[in-house]
């Protein structure tokens, strides 16, 4: 049956690329969407949109019910899952089979069989696939687990069986520390995934992260798309993602994909998946040094590195398979050419344990005309777009492409370098220290290599920030069109040398900054977008400040009245105390922010009544964003 107008049940960056396809292809689209999603680009690009509930995933995107309904509602045909959410809910591809639709994605029974960890192990056993040293049995009390840790040896791995997203997973060195391990990992698993069932496996301490990229159809056909490497991770989730991997000798790429063609035949695999290894990093890349992790029934997050060697459109081939049509492509005639890397930009503060952020974007996007050949923007926000603080911190990829790994390389950092993100917090300084790095270079980099260097990665350098504030501050006071000596602004005195300082801010810390202090280290140059005539977005190495011009005369005055209280910095909002149609007082406390470390409690500028609250206690908000409205006078 012909795919005419496609339902995308997601969101963000995977439903806009999704989309992108159909618009190719003439298929029509259909966007779904919660609250905090109402404006988001997705619903934009979509030839039509559907609201499907609340805020909070489970009030939407997780809502199978809702989705269904708007399908029929639209006329559509088709449901694409995208990834995560219901992406790999077998029940929920069951229930869309159902009701007549066409399901772009696995047959629910190869969701249902690698689902659970152990399950998935026991049929890559049976297929020939290497699997790790384990338990994986059906016990589960204390004494087995014990007798069966001492059997595999330490150090190992307790993983929760319906794992996934690096939860209920515990590392255990020593056989005192399990017991302890053990109740916080079956806790952690039961309260994700409604499964407290563990298995043990052991433990490979300096692992790469290796997967491949398949594909099957209805009539029996299965291929490989070649390798991508992962090994770039924090807390187990993907930061950097490339393909091929790095020293991948062509003997051991056949036997890894060799491995994962026969494991998608063995479950009568249909659409896109991955086969994803462990590697031992330790050692050179052997037939010897790689085993089964898990299968991942769904297209990747980093799917577009494939795209870029392969030169296929991937989700093409997902509506040609769920259609009922062959692989495009026999194995022989898929070629791999040149190197690929994939970075997630995520609205997340590296330097505070990777906290993520919500708020309005003052600026986002990239600094420079990206080259179609060689750069790929995969972006679910804009300028003026809102993050929600309810979902995933990805909202973009930059995907970059060169003939060589080092090209490829040179291209991904030189790229990161003008990646401006303004307005909430950027990890694109974060990926481009981590890509610049010696041991990413050389391709030595493990899973656990960002938490053994995170203190050098994750705060962006002080020569960096003073780069940004010096750009502004020599900006402020250059005057192009007025050269006569009493526009010179350099601090003129008698019988001293000039002094040029501006009085700036960065982040919402002010400093008097000297325009023609001497750089202590090097830094990238900044990159100055005007926001407004007191703001700027200014990215230096991939770090980007928000650089403000206090003007305290100016704010007193505007603090003496008005209609609205606003942020005046980017914080988080503790409390609110104002409610719609109250009458208040001036100076009355209306809501408190906290912000630099610190409470700023937010008063109302005159006696008036309150509009309408744009506020919630916990909701992150950008420098100017409106939290109260009192009633026009």
């Amino acid at each position: 049956m012909k795919i005419t107008k496609l339902l995308v049940a997601n969101r963000g960056e995977i439903a806009v690329r999704i989309f992108r396809t159909c618009r190719r292809l003439g298929i029509d689209t259909v966007a779904v969407y919660s609250d905090a999603d109402r404006a988001a680009k997705h619903v934009r690009e979509a030839d039509e949109a559907v609201h499907i509930g609340a805020a909070p995933a489970a009030e939407s995107y997780l809502r199978t019910e809702a989705i269904l309904a708007a399908a029929k509602q639209t006329g559509a045909n088709a449901v694409h899952p995208g990834y995560g959410f219901l992406s790999e809910n077998a029940a929920f591809a069951e229930a869309v089979v159902a009701a007549g639709l066409i399901w772009v994605g696995p047959p629910p029974a190869a969701i249902r069989a690698m689902g659970p960890k152990d399950e998935a192990k026991r049929i890559a056993e049976e297929a020939g696939v290497p699997v790790l040293p384990g338990y994986r049995g059906e016990a589960q009390d204390a004494r087995t687990l014990t007798k069966e840790a001492e059997k595999i040896g330490y150090p190992l791995l307790i993983k929760a069986v319906a794992g996934g997203g690096g939860r209920g997973i515990r590392q255990v060195s020593k056989a005192a520390d399990l017991e302890a391990e053990l109740i916080s990992a079956v806790r952690e698993a039961e309260a994700s995934f409604g499964d407290g069932r563990v298995m043990l496996e052991k433990l490979v301490e300096r692992p790469r992260h290796i997967e491949v990229q398949v594909f099957g159809d209805q009539h029996g056909n299965a291929v490989h798309l070649f390798e991508r490497d992962c090994s770039l991770q924090r807390r187990r989730q993907k930061v950097i993602e490339e393909a091929p991997a790095p020293g991948m000798p062509a003997d051991v790429r056949a036997a890894m994909t060799d491995a994962a063609v026969k494991l998608a035949k063995a479950v009568g695999y249909q659409g896109a998946g991955t086969v994803e290894f462990i590697v031992d990093g330790s050692k050179p890349l052997a037939k010897d040094t790689f085993w089964f992790l898990e299968m991942n029934t769904r297209l990747q997050v980093e799917h577009p590195v494939t795209e870029m060697i392969t030169g296929q459109d991937l989700v093409e081939w997902q509506l040609i398979v769920a259609s009922g049509g062959k692989i495009p492509l026999k194995q022989k005639d898929i070629e791999l050419s040149g190197h690929a890397f994939e970075a997630r930009i995520c609205a997340e503060d590296p330097a505070e344990n990777f906290r993520p952020g919500a708020g309005l974007i003052l600026e986002f996007g990239l600094l420079e005309e990206p080259d179609g050949e060689l750069v790929r923007w995969d972006t679910g926000f804009e300028t003026g777009d809102r993050v929600p603080s309810n979902y995933d911190s990805m909202i973009a990829k930059l995907i970059v492409y060169g003939e060589t790994r080092e090209a490829a390389l040179e291209t991904l950092t030189d790229t990161l370098a003008h990646t401006q993100l303004c307005g909430v917090p950027s990890n694109a300084g974060f990926l481009r220290r981590c890509a610049q790095s010696a041991e990413f270079t050389a391709g030595t980099h493990h899973v656990n290599w960002i938490g053994e260097h995170i203190d050098t990665l994750a705060a962006a350098p002080d020569a960096h920030r003073n780069a940004s504030l010096r750009a502004v501050a020599t900006l402020l006071l250059e005057d192009e069109d007025d050269y006569t000596p009493w526009a010179i602004n350099d601090g003129f005195r008698l019988n001293a040398p000039p002094r040029r300082r501006v009085l700036l801010a960065a982040d919402g810390e002010a400093a008097l900054i000297d325009a023609d202090a001497p750089d202590a280290d090097e830094a990238p140059f900044p990159l100055i977008t005007d926001l407004s005539p007191r703001r700027f977005a200014v990215t230096s190495g991939g770090d980007t400040f928000l650089i403000t011009i206090p003007e305290f005369s100016a704010d007193a005055e505007a603090a003496l009245g008005g209609n609205a209280v606003k942020a005046p910095m980017p914080g988080k909002v503790l409390s609110v105390t104002a409610k719609a149609g109250a009458q208040v007082a001036r100076g009355d406390v209306l809501a408190v922010l906290e912000a630099m470390k610190m409470e700023h409690a937010l008063a109302a500028p005159r006696d008036g009544i309150i509009e309408s609250i744009h506020a919630t206690p916990g909701q992150q908000v950008s420098e100017g964003e409106l939290l109260v409205a009192l009633v026009e006078e």
